[in-house]
């Protein structure tokens, strides 16, 4: 075949106007039907660029001049914005993010899940009252520089660390405390881990804060279980918060990116911390896996509790339910609740969040989805709805197979991914089930994340 020749040339200047975003941000602006990715541009702007990479089918550019801005344009109000990787969308007002995430799930849905947007209700997707300030845990490397630490976020497309005083998503006091803990071990002489040359000590510091509850728990991870200066620098960071209710340290020795370790000790106070949402109570240990927005998370489990319509006289299967925060919040409506979760240590917080809150219609196994729930289902256990929140890469194919065997009367499928998504809805569709609406929900914003809530019921006759 000839080889397609692009239209464009690499280091060579174009006028264009930009029609769309791509799922990561960047702006989509097309020569002769050839797309060009442009970071930083924005819808119908009209833009002078320079090509500077060409690849099979689509190239990317640099944004040089900005003929006509959109609407939605705004001056990003963080000062490392343009260096830092950890957002994508402050260069956009906050309606313009919420309607570009609410096309993005529509796109996918028609391009990959062939739905019928006519008869498929997409939502405007549910955003915050104040977008800022929400995450609840600060998750940051250490590293050195100049003979000082540094802490923050690693710049885009490296391991790079941007010394960062404050982060406009996260909650004031985590990034107080980071800063404070920082400082303390400079003062006592602690080195900073050493990826290429794995050595050093300190390698992230975690604080994870109770929104509700306003507990703090703050977490060292080192490459070795020694603790230089242990009493000293504990004694000063629980005198500055008091509202600190537990330090640990996590030990990861391993050459690797994955930040915790298997050894978790602490070192002061409690084990856990708690918090809430909406009425159910979590403790939440140093890894635990707990939403970092509370205050969206319980938008979308209200959306994910309105769509399962539950009487209190339903069977409800939970799959991949993690802690039990949506298998709790069935529960509390439903005749009984049946959740399961590969993560043994995931299993255990559910048990005892269940406890925690007198909870006794929710059970909890651990094992994998696709073959615990096919196993149920052969001992004729059914399930009057069933409720998944997979991985990013969606639902196993063996699951999807035992739901529509099991033929629930409704499915409400939590997502963290529009593309699997849409590709599993597809597959249901052709199963016999009808997606009714489709619910986005902003728990990141100004990320390019979404995250969606849909509803299906099994059609009559199947």
């Amino acid at each position: 075949m000839p080889k397609i020749q692009a239209p464009v040339m690499k280091n060579e200047y174009y006028d264009v106007t930009f029609e769309d975003l791509t799922h990561e941000g960047a702006g989509v602006a097309k020569i002769e039907g050839f797309p060009i990715f442009v970071e930083n541009a924005l819808p119908d702007e009209k833009a002078k660029i320079k090509v500077i990479g060409i690849k099979k089918g689509f190239a990317f550019g640099k944004l040089i001049e900005i003929y006509e801005e959109s609407k939605n344009r705004i001056e990003a109000p963080c000062p490392i914005y343009s260096q830092c990787g950890g957002c994508q969308l402050q260069h956009v007002s906050y309606e313009g993010q919420l309607d570009f995430k609410r096309k993005q799930v529509e796109q996918v849905l028609a391009r990959i899940g062939k739905l019928d947007l006519t008869k498929v209700k997409v939502h405007q997707t549910l955003g915050m009252k104040d977008p800022w300030n929400y995450r609840n845990k600060a998750q940051v490397p250490v590293g050195e520089r100049e003979g000082g630490l540094v802490a923050g976020f690693y710049q885009k497309r490296s391991h790079d660390i941007i010394d960062m005083e404050r982060c406009l998503i996260q909650q004031a006091e985590n990034d107080e405390i980071v800063q404070y803990v920082k400082t303390i071990c400079e003062e006592y002489g602690i080195r900073a881990y050493n990826e290429e040359k794995h050595k050093g000590w300190l390698r992230h510091i975690m604080v994870r804060y109770g929104l509700v509850t306003k507990e703090l728990m703050v977490v060292f991870v080192t490459k070795t279980a020694d603790f230089p200066h242990k009493n000293e620098i504990l004694s000063k960071i629980t005198e500055q918060f008091p509202q600190i209710k537990s330090v640990v340290q996590n030990i990861n020795n391993k050459r690797t990116n994955v930040i915790f370790g298997d050894d978790t000790k602490v070192l002061w106070g409690e084990e856990y911390i708690y918090d809430k949402i909406g009425d159910i109570k979590f403790a939440i240990s140093a890894r635990s896996f707990y939403q970092v927005n509370p205050e969206q998370t319980n938008v979308l489990y209200d959306k994910a509790l309105e769509y399962a319509k539950l009487t209190g006289e339903e069977s409800v299967i939970d799959a991949y339910c993690g802690i039990g925060t949506i298998s709790l919040f069935l529960a509390q409506k439903a005749k009984k609740v049946f959740g399961v979760e590969i993560v043994p240590e995931a299993i255990e917080d559910a048990k005892r969040n269940a406890e925690l809150n007198g909870i006794e219609n929710a059970e909890f196994a651990v094992g994998e989805a696709e073959v615990v729930i096919p196993e149920w289902y052969k001992q004729g256990n059914t399930a009057d709805v069933i409720v998944v929140d997979p991985p990013r890469k969606g639902c196993d194919e063996a699951l999807l197979k035992t739901i529509l065997d099991m033929k629930p009367k409704r499915v409400v499928y939590v997502s963290c991914n529009p593309g699997t998504l849409a590709r599993d809805l597809q597959l249901l569709e052709q199963g016999g089930y009808e997606t009714v609406e489709v619910q986005p929900v902003d728990m990141f914003p100004h990320t390019t994340h979404v995250e969606c809530v849909a509803q299906l019921i099994l059609k009559e006759g199947n």
